[in-house]
């Protein structure tokens, strides 16, 4: 399924910076980066809810915030993109 993460991390608190990267880390993990704090993440169940345990470990609660939307299995029929930067398939081959 495809969801797409979204953060907002409180960098000025303290130990915001570390929990902005582990936050991204997680993300980079499981998915590519979009926008610069949105992220495609093409996961499936068992996958989805270790992302989500990390990011919910790695965040402070009362300072940050996640939105977590799911667009399912055919997710990336459901986005359009415009501009530069545009996004990698996933599901397509990995060239080195």
């Amino acid at each position: 399924m495809l969801v797409l993460v979204s953060y907002d991390v409180d960098t000025t608190s303290p130990g915001g910076p570390a929990r902005l990267r582990r936050v991204a880390r997680a993300c980079q993990d499981f998915g590519q980066r979009v926008q610069f704090s949105v992220f495609e993440c093409e996961v499936d169940p068992a996958q989805w809810i270790a992302l989500k345990a990390r990011l919910l470990k790695a965040i402070d609660s009362e300072r940050d915030s996640l939105r977590f939307y799911f667009l399912g299995a055919q997710g990336r029929r459901r986005v359009e993109h415009v501009g530069a930067k545009a996004s990698r398939d996933l599901d397509g081959p990995l060239l080195a």
